[in-house]
C-alpha cells in the first residue's frame, strides 16, 4: 500500500516502513546464506570458502547497481512527495531506458575483466574455478538484478515496504529450493548455486510487475508515456536522475572495492581464514540488518518531506532513528558477542575448531565498534534521501583509504587479527564525515529554501 510519509507521526510512519524492511533484508541474506550453507555442508570447506572468497566481487558488482536504482528511487520518491504524480510516471521511464542501458555496458566490462580481477584478489589455485564460475554467472544475469531492484525501490518509495517482502520471501524461498535441487539432485556444484540466485531474481521480478498491475494505478504506464522525445527535458530529467544515481552508485562501488581488498588480504591466509571470515561478516550482516533497515526506512522518509520541503520532519526523523540505532547497537553487539560462534558452526557442518575461534576473534573486535555503523546507516541514507551526494561520497572514499592502509599495514604487522580491525577504524572515519555532512548540509539546504522564498 502506498504512504504519504509527508502527515502523521514520523516514528510511526519510519516504524512500520522499517519492519517489513526488516524481515526483507534478512530473506535478501538468504540469497547468499542459502548458498553458503547449502555449499558448506554439503561439498566441503573448500567450495565453501570458494563462494566465500568471490562473495566480495559478487557484491561489489550487485552493489553498483543497487545504489543506481536506488538512486533514481530518490526522485520518484521527491516528485511522490511534491504530489507530481506525472512526474512519478516520468521518472519510471528514465529510470527503466538508463538502468537497462547501464547495465548491459556494465555487463560486458565485467564479463572481460572477471580473471584479471579474480588473479589481483589472490584467489587461490585450489578454489579458484569454483569462484571464477560463481561471479561470472552472476554477472551474465545482472539484467534481472537491476530489473529487480529498481522495481522494489519504486515501491518502496511510494512508502510501500510489504509488497516487496512478500517478494523477497518468495524469491528466497525458491532460491533455497533451485540450490538443492541443482546442486544436490543435477550436481552442477559452485555454479548451480548462483544459476539459482540469477532464476530466483526473475520469480521476484515476475512478481513485482503482477502486483504493480493490480495494486499500484500510479505505476500504470500508457503508450505514451513510452514515446520518448530525446529533447531537452528527456535530458534534464536524465541528468537529474544521474545526479542522484552514478554518486550513489559510485558510493556502492567504493565500499564493495574496499571489502574486495580486505578479501584479497584475507585470501593470503588460507582457506581456514576465509571460511572462518566469510561465515562470520554473513552473521555480522544479519546482526546489523535492523539498523541498516531503519537507515533505508529514513530515506524513503526524507525523500518524500523533502519534496515537501517539511524539514523540521526530517529533522525529527533523523533524531530519533538515530537514538533507536543506538540502542540497537549495543544490544546487538552483546548477542554477537555471546552467541554469534554458536551459529557460525551451523553454517560449515565440517568446520574444525580453528575456524570457529577465528570467526570468533573477529566478532570480538568488530562489535565494539557497532556504534559507529549504526550511525553511518541513519546519516548517509538521510543525507542520499534529501539528494545530496557529496558528503557520502567523501565518507566512502575515506571508508575506502582508511580501511585499505589498515587492512594491509596491520595484516603485515599483527597478522590476520590486525586485518579485522580495518573495517571498525573505517566506521569511526565514515561516521565523523557524515555526521559533520548532515549538519552542514541540512542548514544550508534550509537557508537556500528560505532565500528563495524572501525572493
Amino acid at each position: 500500500m502506498i504512504t504519504d510519509m509527508t502527515q502523521g507521526n514520523p516514528l510511526k510512519h519510519i516504524l512500520l516502513f522499517s519492519v517489513p524492511l526488516l524481515i526483507g533484508n534478512i530473506f535478501q541474506q538468504l540469497y547468499n546464506i542459502a548458498d553458503l550453507v547449502i555449499v558448506g555442508r554439503t561439498l566441503g570447506v573448500e567450495p565453501f570458502a570458494a563462494v566465500g572468497a568471490a562473495s566480495p566481487l559478487f557484491f561489489l558488482i550487485v552493489f553498483v547497481l543497487v545504489g543506481l536504482t536506488n538512486g533514481f528511487a530518490v526522485i520518484t520518491g521527491q516528485r511522490y512527495g511534491a504530489k507530481d504524480f506525472q512526474g512519478v510516471k516520468n521518472s519510471v521511464v528514465v529510470s527503466t531506458i538508463l538502468s537497462i542501458f547501464i547495465t548491459l555496458i556494465y555487463t560486458v566490462i565485467c564479463s572481460v575483466f572477471m580473471h584479471p580481477i579474480l588473479h589481483w584478489m589472490n584467489v587461490p589455485d585450489n578454489i579458484y574455478q569454483n569462484a571464477y564460475w560463481y561471479v561470472e554467472i552472476i554477472v551474465l544475469g545482472l539484467l534481472s538484478t537491476t530489473i529487480y531492484n529498481m522495481l522494489a525501490s519504486i515501491i518502496r518509495a511510494l512508502g510501500d515496504s510489504k509488497t516487496p517482502l512478500y517478494f523477497l520471501i518468495a524469491a528466497s524461498i525458491a532460491n533455497i529450493i533451485l540450490a538443492l535441487i541443482f546442486i544436490q539432485i543435477f550436481h552442477w556444484g559452485v555454479p548451480g548455486s548462483a544459476v539459482a540466485v540469477i532464476l530466483s531474481q526473475v520469480i521476484a521480478i515476475i512478481l513485482c510487475l503482477i502486483f504493480i498491475k493490480y495494486k499500484f494505478p500510479i505505476l500504470h504506464l500508457k503508450k505514451s508515456d513510452w514515446r520518448i522525445k530525446f529533447d531537452k527535458d528527456f535530458y534534464d530529467s536524465a541528468y537529474e536522475h544521474l545526479r542522484v544515481g552514478i554518486p550513489m552508485a559510485l558510493q556502492f562501488s567504493i565500499i564493495g572495492i574496499g571489502i574486495i581488498i580486505i578479501q584479497s588480504v584475507c585470501n593470503t591466509f588460507g582457506s581456514n581464514v576465509i571460511a572462518a571470515v566469510t561465515a562470520a561478516l554473513r552473521i555480522e550482516q544479519i546482526a546489523t540488518m535492523p539498523m541498516m533497515s531503519f537507515g533505508v526506512a529514513l530515506a524513503a522518509y526524507v525523500a518524500q518531506n523533502f519534496g515537501a520541503r517539511k524539514f523540521k520532519r526530517i529533522r525529527l526523523g533523523i533524531i530519533k532513528t538515530s537514538t533507536i540505532n543506538i540502542v540497537l547497537s549495543i544490544v546487538m553487539a552483546f548477542i554477537m558477542r555471546f552467541w554469534g560462534t554458536n551459529i557460525i558452526s551451523a553454517f560449515i557442518g565440517t568446520a574444525t575448531k580453528d575456524i570457529i575461534d577465528i570467526a570468533h576473534q573477529y566478532l570480538l573486535i568488530s562489535t565494539i565498534f557497532y556504534f559507529f555503523l549504526g550511525q553511518i546507516f541513519i546519516y548517509r541514507n538521510a543525507l542520499q534521501g534529501m539528494g545530496e551526494t557529496l558528503f557520502p561520497l567523501l565518507a566512502c572514499v575515506a571508508e575506502l583509504v582508511v580501511r585499505s592502509f589498515a587492512a594491509v599495514y596491520l595484516a603485515v604487522k599483527f597478522g590476520y587479527i590486525g586485518m579485522f580491525y580495518s573495517g571498525p577504524i573505517a566506521w569511526v572515519s565514515a561516521s565523523t564525515i557524515l555526521f559533520l555532512g548532515y549538519f552542514g548540509s541540512i542548514k544550508h539546504i534550509v537557508f537556500k529554501v528560505k532565500e528563495k522564498l524572501h525572493t
